[in-house]
């Protein structure tokens, strides 16, 4: 039934804000008309927290490694906020082009299974990647496959029904 998760950023410069996601994040995307990109995202969760007016949400990117994000960035010429140790996790922030914050963290707690994993698409595989042979069973120096090896265990068993 649920399939995804879409999140919205709103950004008083979208075109920036989606150079950042295709060209720095690296993030997978498709254009759906006129430069509109959509883009994949990782495996995401979701949290509730309490709120008063439960009308707030916030969007926040995980890192396996904060360090090296904050490199990344630096590499860039983006300028991220100070690490600071949550408990939960190691956060920091980064400005968009735009002018929004947004939130990246190395989490500390654990992470669920991603909903209706089962139903996601196996990744393509490259053609450099085809699964190697199993090399062909030995027998008397001459190569023995399935077929051979029957035929072989039925010969065998004639000669000893004689």
């Amino acid at each position: 039934m649920i399939i995804g998760a879409h999140a919205i950023i709103y950004s008083k410069n979208s075109d920036a804000d989606r150079a950042f996601l295709r060209d720095i994040l690296e993030f997978s995307h498709v254009d759906v008309g006129g430069g509109w990109l959509i883009f994949g995202l990782p495996p995401a969760e979701v949290a509730v927290h309490p709120g008063e007016d439960g009308a707030t949400h916030e969007l926040y990117l995980m890192s396996d490694d904060i360090g090296k994000f904050c490199e990344h960035m630096a590499l860039h010429g983006i300028a991220t906020e100070t690490v600071q140790n949550a408990g939960w996790g190691l956060l920091t922030h980064v400005t968009l082009p735009g002018g929004g914050r947004l939130g990246v963290y190395q989490p500390r707690h654990a992470r669920p299974e991603p909903t209706g994993s089962s139903q996601v698409q196996p990744a393509r595989k490259s053609a450099a990647r085809k699964p190697a042979r199993k090399p062909a069973a030995k027998k008397s120096g001459r190569s023995v496959g399935k077929p051979a090896a029957k035929k072989a265990a039925r010969k065998n068993a004639a000669a000893k029904k004689r």
